[in-house]
Formats: structure tokens, sequence, C-alpha cells
């Protein structure tokens, strides 16, 4: 018997990866939604028995897609496929009835070994050749993909470290000149203040800046969580962003590089401005980034006042040696 399968994910290349690695024996007939609500569509109308979820959306996320699902009583089995792996958000889906999680980027074998762990594979064979749709996934989407998975990585490692839940949105990547740079931003309001941090990094062909936005708000609740004894000091302030730094870009760097199967190094961490505004920050630096591929990527920390945004600005030179990278997930 064919099982109707729904794999909801808003990249192009997720959805590609995530139907490869299906096992081949398997009777299905896949569907593909790009946000929750097209998702919910999907399932509505019986064409999501199991369904493939990643979280982090647009439209709907996948935690509001479980909710609906509980909400409405929908015969859909759920397994989240997502690259933010921090403890609380297993412990999430699972309270909102998802069957089980698999971290990005996805295997052939851990997918196999779930399905069988739940009784779900059947082994019905199908005619000979591999019917796997084809997809049309661009450079860009392939980048977001990756900062998606990087970015999870990070949060993970900076939750484990704090005990919090980190909030993660989607990546936004774009090529851009230094006139769009602070347009990029658009978590970080004009008129607030920030501190910044600057680690540049380098590996075969690939080059660029990791910058770290930290909200001046956010240093007093930063500095509890991490533990110091005058949370209020301003000279902890330094110490405060270079650790969030160091976890922060650290791990994204870390997460990018085995993706892409290539080792970066870091050089070390420099501040480059103390409470000043985006604008003055970036107009400041102009020189440094002029034209670059930027993948930008807002944290925020539940129930805290913690905000930063991390930048990783890629030298127009490293376009290239990524593209190339890019393509071996891409064909």
């Amino acid at each position: 018997m064919t099982i109707p399968i729904l794999i909801c994910d808003d990249s192009g290349l997720a959805r590609k990866q995530m139907a490869r690695t299906l096992p081949k024996e398997w009777d299905v007939d896949i569907s593909y939604a790009t946000n929750g609500a097209e998702g919910l569509e999907v399932i509505r109308a019986g064409k999501g028995e199991i369904v493939f979820l990643d979280l982090n959306m647009p439209v709907m996320d996948g935690y509001e897609v479980l909710e609906a699902i509980q909400k409405e009583d929908l015969p859909a089995l759920v397994i989240v496929v997502s690259g933010d792996i921090q403890i609380k958000a297993h412990e999430r889906v699972k309270a909102l009835g998802a069957l089980d999680f698999i971290q990005k980027p996805v295997s052939a074998e851990s997918i196999s070994n779930i399905l069988e762990e739940y009784g779900i594979l059947t082994l019905a064979l199908k005619d000979a050749g591999d019917d796997t749709p084809m997809f049309e996934v661009d450079l860009r989407d392939a980048c977001q993909e990756i900062a998606n998975v990087a970015m999870g990585r990070a949060a993970d490692l900076l939750a484990t470290l704090l005990d919090v839940f980190v909030m993660l949105p989607i990546p936004n990547v774009n090529v851009l000149e230094v006139s769009e740079l602070t347009m990029a931003l658009k978590a970080t309001e004009e008129s607030s203040k920030v501190s910044a941090l600057c680690q540049g990094f380098i590996g075969a062909g690939v080059a660029g800046e990791a910058l770290l936005l930290f909200h001046d708000s956010s240093f007093e609740d930063m500095a509890k969580l991490m533990g110091h004894k005058n949370p209020k000091d301003a000279n902890n302030e330094i110490e405060v962003l270079i650790d969030t730094g160091n976890v922060l870009i650290g791990a994204f760097l870390n997460g990018i590089s085995e993706q892409l199967d290539m080792k970066f190094s870091q050089g070390h961490p420099v501040v480059l401005g103390r409470h000043c505004t985006v604008n003055e920050l970036i107009h400041d630096n102009s020189e440094k980034w002029q034209r670059t591929l930027a993948m930008e990527i807002n944290y925020q920390i539940e129930n805290h006042n913690v905000q930063c945004d991390l930048l990783l600005l890629f030298t127009e030179d490293s376009i290239p040696t990524l593209n190339f990278k890019l393509g071996y997930l891409l064909d």
C-alpha cells in the first residue's frame, strides 16, 4: 500500500536532501510544503500520513503546526527534522506530539533507523529506477540551509552552557553592497545602541569576518546567566562580549566547515565599537566589507533580555569557492 508522505520545509535544498534519503524500497507518494500553513492543508487533504517537519519556517513554524495537529486531532505521525538541536527543542516537540526528532543534515541511515524503530517502514518494492523528484534549488537557498544548520549548532552550545532556550529565526542570506548592509540588520533598530566584536576567519579559497552585534540592553542579563558576581558592573561588558562571541562564532564556523568539508582558521577577536549605533559601526568600517555575501542570524534568549546579531561576511573573492562547494549538495 502506498503511504502518503509530506516533507514540510522552507528550504528547497532540505526538501531535496530529505527526499533522497528516504528508503528506495519504501512505497510512498510524496507531497511538499514550503511553510507550516501549506503543510497543514496537505495534512487536512489526507496527503500527510507521515510528516517530516522543519521547525524554523515562515508563515507558520513547526511548533505551530504541531499545536494545530493536536488541536484538530489530525491523522499524522510527525518526525521533526531540524537544525535546532537544543535539548529543550526536543522536549517541546515531543510534548506537542511529535514522534521523534532528527537533526539536520539528514542521512539515509538515520531515516531508516527511525522508521524501523517505530515500525513505519513497509517493504513493498517499487519498480526499478529512482523516481525521486528533481528540484530546482538555487545557491542562495543552499547557503541559507547551511546557515540554518550552523545556527542550530551554535544555539545548542549556548543553550547548554547557560541552561536556557535560544529562540531561533530564519537565517537571512544575501550578497550585499556596504550601503545595503545596515538594511540587512532587520532585527536591529537604528535607535538601539550596540557593542560589536569582529573575528576574521580563513580557509582554502574562503575568507571573511564574523561580526557579533551585542545589544547594550542585553549585557546585564547575560552577565547574570554567565555567573558574574556584579552583573551591573560595566567592566564586565568586554568579557561578556568576547565570551559570547567565542561560543557563537566558533560553533557557527564549525557547523559550516563540517557541512562543506573544509577547515577555517580563526583570528583573534577585536572589539570594533562600544555603545554605538549600527549605522555608525558600518560607516566606520565600510572599507573592510564593501561587497560581501552576508549570513545574518538574530539570537534571542527566551525569558531574558538578551539579543545579539551574528553576521558572517564572506569576501567577494570567496563566492566562487562557496558556489563550488555548494554544488556538491545540489547535485
